[in-house]
């Protein structure tokens, strides 16, 4: 074995951590190589063992045998999305495909999956328990919704079509990356930027000078540039320019994904009928608590009618209101934002930005820390020697307060960057669980896009990202806390509609005094948020909260629409898009825009017939908060039931059965309307 290489040699860091110093981009393929024909010999010695196939000597060597391949894949995966130069991202055209290769040639060996079937077929006389049953369970149908009862024929024609996937999904992200990068718009003019705060346009000209600009200002289509110029700029025709940018991203142009859009659509259709399904998105829902597309259209037909007419009153409100102070009568979607907030000043006396100077990015990382503390008892420290790969990274040891058990690492990156791609995740460099015969606590790191410090001023948060972070750190936690056995079934591996209930039910503290007064504290003067600000802040939680809903679903129902028609009959993207959507929009369709070009989540991300689970986790999170409302925010009993089975437990079990253990019942789907106030 080649031992230069240091993803092929053993990891010397605290517990075994990431070198990234040591990492450079000629070492990945060659190590992957070697770490895939490790794998192969796992699976060969497997297979050509004389010993009847039994839990231990097929199911849990299958889980182990591709883990130097899984490691070395996961850290490029998340270098490729984090911090990927031009030579970086050039790889994923060759490692995602021997990825998807390896995955394949497990998935669709007969000799593999006969013994998997042996071991299946008498489950039941095994004596296992509940999650060593899931993952034989899980295992078995890994095989078979990958093809393992076709024929010969049709497995090669699967395995051809999940190598075309392997590319297609990258390239859809890169070309929306592409895009959003390719603009930018450069002002000089005082008037060009009224009404924007002044945190906003220290940033914008620290962005132009960075491009050797001076005395000017840059914005571009990152969230942290365009939202608050979209919110706050007054020039009318600047906004649309941003906005017609923004929502026509690789929709036509240089970087155009309406090929690639209809070509996702038609193999995962093809690769669903395949195994049997009638569409894709019964191909999903099969391993989802929704179970099918009946069940998740009923549901999003329910919110709809209770969003839709609050959707409207708001959009009324909001064209009257625009009309009232500036005469404006054909009000556009470029305009929303921007009289909402002005409503919204107007209504609660209360404007997002006298947030921000709470919210400096140290104090809300600390405030999360010390929500992670008075929920489970961790604590964080910061360890200056773990390596990282990129200077703004910072790593932390996780400690369990009471008992000083160690519980894993924790990485943080928020910052945008060119190489990094847009929005916010939670991931893992390593999961917990049984690894390399040992069990092992995660390497779980959080990846975002904040507003970044000024010459002037530290990092200063808007409340929607202040938000982001508890969101992501929610994800986090179901992550550190992990208490399982194998780490296929650990931390966040859970049916895709119930892994946004950790991360989402976190949002919930920082609408509460309670939870803003462990950290929002004035970035000058130290002082605690105003009662009154708090008030104001609570009280326009439900402004617009039907126009809201109403575009989540609008994201919701494309996304099932996308997935449950037979493609033949989609020949036009942008025609198909505006047939989905005429329920849910509020707008008018503005020619040159469309969103299913950029619609990362379900064209390169995992939310294909799954974008839904963000509104049925809502269902999970308002009701489960709503019991620590009744309990006491930080109740200790409430808290430790919900890590005892939730956060702790991954996929061990059925959600359903895991969120009435600690609910005591099953969920109520009008704790969501209640808290957004549309009933």
């Amino acid at each position: 074995m080649n031992t230069t290489n240091p993803l092929l040699k053993p990891f010397t860091n605290k517990d075994q951590a990431v070198p990234f110093d040591l990492i450079k981009v000629e070492h990945y393929l060659p190590a992957l190589d070697e770490a895939i024909k490790i794998a192969k010999d796992n699976l060969a010695k497997m297979k050509a063992n004389p010993a009847a196939p039994d839990f231990e000597n097929t199911i849990v060597a299958l889980e182990s045998a591709s883990e130097l391949a899984d490691k070395i894949a996961g850290i490029y995966g998340n270098m490729e999305v984090a911090n990927a130069d031009d030579a970086l991202q050039a790889l994923a055209k060759e490692i995602y495909p021997k990825v998807t290769a390896l995955a394949s040639d497990v998935s669709l060996d007969d000799e593999i999956f006969k013994r998997v079937k042996t071991v299946y077929d008498k489950r039941d006389s095994l004596n296992l328990n509940k999650e060593q049953m899931r993952l034989l369970e899980k295992t078995y149908l890994s095989f078979t919704r990958n093809g393992a009862l076709l024929s010969a024929s049709d497995k090669e024609t699967l395995r051809q079509i999940d190598q075309e996937l392997s590319v297609l999904a990258p390239k859809f992200s890169e070309n929306v990356l592409k895009a959003t990068n390719s603009f930018e718009m450069i002002l000089d003019k005082k008037e060009d930027v009224e009404g924007l705060p002044e945190g906003v346009l220290e940033g914008a000209a620290a962005m132009a000078e960075a491009k050797g600009q001076k005395d000017k200002w840059l914005f571009n289509l990152q969230i942290p540039s365009y939202l608050p110029f979209m919110t706050y700029a007054k020039n009318r025709q600047l906004r649309e320019k941003m906005w017609r940018a923004f929502s026509s991203r690789a929709f036509k142009g240089e970087f155009d994904n309406q090929a690639t859009v209809l070509k996702i659509v038609q193999l995962r259709d093809k690769r669903a009928k395949l195994l049997g399904f009638a569409t894709h998105a019964d191909f999903v829902l099969a391993e989802r608590m929704a179970k099918n597309p009946q069940t998740v259209s009923e549901f999003l037909s329910k919110l709809l009618k209770a969003s839709k007419d609050a959707g409207k009153r708001d959009l009324a409100e909001v064209t009257e209101f625009a009309k009232k102070i500036d005469g404006i009568t054909d009000i556009m979607p470029w305009d929303f934002g921007y009289y909402s907030e002005k409503l919204k000043e107007e209504k609660y006396a209360f404007n997002e930005e006298d947030l921000r100077p709470y919210f400096k990015l140290e104090n809300v990382v600390e405030g999360v820390f010390a929500h992670a503390k008075k929920l489970y008892g961790l604590t964080f420290k910061e360890n200056k020697d773990i390596p990282v790969y990129h200077p703004e990274v910072k790593a932390y040891e996780i400690y369990e307060e009471a008992s000083g058990k160690y519980m894993g690492l924790f990485y943080t990156d928020y910052f945008p960057r060119e190489t990094k791609k847009g929005g916010a995740w939670m991931t893992q460099f390593r999961g917990q669980g049984l690894i390399e015969g040992e069990m092992k606590r995660p390497h779980v790191s959080i990846v975002c896009n904040f507003t970044k410090p000024t010459p002037t001023k530290p990092s200063l948060l808007t409340y929607d990202e202040v938000r982001t972070l508890f969101h992501e750190f929610g994800h986090a936690l179901h992550g550190m806390l992990s208490d399982c056995t194998y780490s296929s079934l650990s931390g966040t591996n859970v049916y895709w509609d119930f892994v946004e209930l950790p991360s989402q039910i976190m949002e919930n503290w920082v609408g509460e005094k309670e939870g803003l007064d462990l950290f929002a504290r004035h970035y000058e003067t130290n002082a605690p948020m105003p009662a009154e600000l708090i008030e104001k802040l609570k009280a326009s939680q439900k402004f617009q909260a039907g126009y809201m809903s109403c575009r989540q679903l609008q994201f919701g129902m494309m996304d099932q629409a996308w997935y449950s028609t037979d493609p033949s009959k989609i020949t036009d993207v942008d025609a198909f898009e505006e047939k989905a959507t005429a329920e849910t929009r509020l707008f008018p369709k503005v020619e040159g825009a469309n969103s299913s070009c950029s619609f990362s989540h379900i064209f390169a991300g995992g939310y294909s017939a799954g974008y839904y689970s963000y509104k049925w986790a809502e269902v999970l999170d308002a009701d489960a908060f709503e019991y620590f409302k009744e309990k006491g925010l930080f109740n200790e009993e409430v808290a430790k039931k919900f890590k005892d089975n939730i956060l702790s437990r991954g996929g061990t079990e059925h959600p359903m059965d895991l969120y009435k253990k600690f609910r005591g019942r099953e969920p109520d789907p009008n704790a969501l309307l209640r808290r957004d106030g549309l009933i």
